[in-house]
């Protein structure tokens, strides 16, 4: 029988890796340790033509990040086992799941404290994503390496320009609800960003 315990302990809590190793062989699921995505931190697709379900984490996140993109994706799973496609993607079934799935890890005492209490307040209401909570988020981002220069959408000025790891670059502009709006440079069209998207500041050249 496969054991991925030792590949999974790379990148997430070691005590997590058994876990989610079972989990990937019990579901039969395609898991895929993915290269750093702008737009999600992972990814669930759901069994198509006779192929298996297939999930997907980026693997620049810290160990609490990626246990807890995991935890979310495997709620995806579950969800359509129960239900197929009859369902919300993050509806109260996904977030009933989500819950049921958390509890082992809890139990472990895996997490430091803050996070921990992070966590606990983010069950109470599930998200989209970690992203979405910025409470969870930036406390799970407190965690990540310190060497890399990127920062968030939300710690620019008004006119800060920024660029994506694709190279484009934006000029931020004005807060529209709970995003940002920003214009891409080359093309002068207008996209919204979430305030805790990743960027890279762009120096100003008239300093």
């Amino acid at each position: 029988m496969p054991d991925y315990t030792k590949q999974l302990q790379k990148y997430m809590p070691e005590l997590a890796a058994p876990i989610i190793s079972q989990w990937i062989i019990d579901s039969k699921c395609s898991f895929k340790i993915s290269r750093a995505r702008a737009t999600k931190l992972g990814d669930y697709q759901a069994p198509y033509r006779g192929e298996s379900h297939k999930i997907s984490v980026n693997n620049n996140l810290n160990p609490y990040s990626f246990l807890i993109t995991t935890i979310h994706e495997f709620a995806h799973l579950r969800t359509w086992q129960q239900h197929k496609n009859k369902v919300k993607p993050h509806g109260t079934e996904w977030k009933d799941n989500f819950k049921f799935l958390m509890e082992p890890f809890l139990k472990l005492h895996i997490f430091p404290e803050k996070i921990l209490h992070a966590v606990i307040k983010y069950l109470n209401n599930p998200a989209a994503s970690s992203c979405t909570d910025l409470h969870l988020f930036r406390t799970l981002k407190e965690y990540d390496s310190a060497q890399s220069p990127v920062i968030t959408v939300e710690m620019l000025n008004q006119d800060d320009l920024f660029s994506m790891k694709n190279g484009r670059v934006f000029q931020r502009k004005e807060r529209i609800r709970k995003r940002y709006r920003c214009v891409e440079v080359s093309t002068n069209r207008i996209y919204l960003f979430h305030p805790v998207a990743e960027i890279y500041p762009i120096p100003d050249p008239s300093l």
